[in-house]
């Protein structure tokens, strides 16, 4: 599994053009959104400003872009072209296979968490403390090994044809409801009620907490261990499905 791991480092890296793009992406991003706001202007129902809201936001839609569209259409293709058929005749288990990919794509989402902080404190003079720095880049980095492991369970889910599309539709879903492109605050509260329970808004709530120097709420840690365990399990499930089917 280690050789796969690496195998998976060393070409999320030599991919420049998704590099380029996921880097600058979610940086472009906070300049046209975040950085039209005031530091004055705050959050609803918070003291959060909107830059720092738009920060955190963006530098998590930037590990999900790396995360989520890097791993589903190129696994799809792979098992179209027979890549995995290969790893079917080594003793890899599924867990290894998800473990690899997942491995493989938070590399790339470091950079775009990183780049987006330094916009952000160039372009808005967002300062916080070391501490919180440190901890907001740790936590949007874990936190993206959930949408890496929905990566792969989506390339085992869909054909090449239709991976792209599929995980667009998933992509803008979850990031809009979720609250990554605007506070969901703004939403009605039907709208609020079901963005609660996804993902990407537990995973947004960790670094708001951080910003406003407080520790992540355990129920966001825990609904992102659970949808973890859901996506990674699924994942595993699929590849072995997909083993028996070849």
């Amino acid at each position: 599994m280690n050789a796969l791991v690496k195998l998976e480092i060393t070409r999320a890296l030599r991919n420049k053009k998704f590099l380029f793009f996921t880097v600058i992406y979610p940086a472009a991003l906070f300049l046209m959104i975040g950085g039209t706001q005031t530091g004055s202007t705050r959050v609803l129902g918070t003291t959060l400003s909107l830059p720092a809201y738009f920060m955190v936001a963006m530098a998590s839609f930037g590990a999900l872009t790396a995360v989520l569209m890097g791993n589903s259409e190129r696994i799809a293709k792979e098992r179209e072209s027979g890549w995995v058929r290969q790893l079917r005749l080594t003793a890899l288990p599924g867990h290894g296979y998800v473990l690899a990919k997942v491995a493989g794509s938070a590399v790339v989402s470091l950079p775009a968490i990183v780049v987006v902080f330094a916009v952000a404190a160039a372009t808005k003079g967002i300062r916080l403390e070391t501490w919180q720095w440190a901890a907001l880049t740790g936590a949007i980095w874990a936190g993206s090994l959930v949408f890496a492991a929905l990566g792969v369970a989506i390339g085992y889910l869909v054909s090449g044809d239709t991976a792209r599309p599929v995980t667009m539709i998933v992509y803008f879903a979850l990031s809009i409801l979720g609250g990554l492109w605007m506070p969901t605050a703004v939403y009605p509260q039907w709208l609020q009620d079901i963005a609660r329970w996804l993902p990407t808004h537990a995973y947004a709530s960790l670094g708001q907490a951080i910003e406003l120097g407080s520790a992540p709420r355990p129920g966001d840690v825990a609904l992102l261990a659970a949808y973890f365990v859901l996506f990674a399990g699924g994942a595993a499930w699929l590849y072995r499905k997909d083993t028996l089917k070849g």
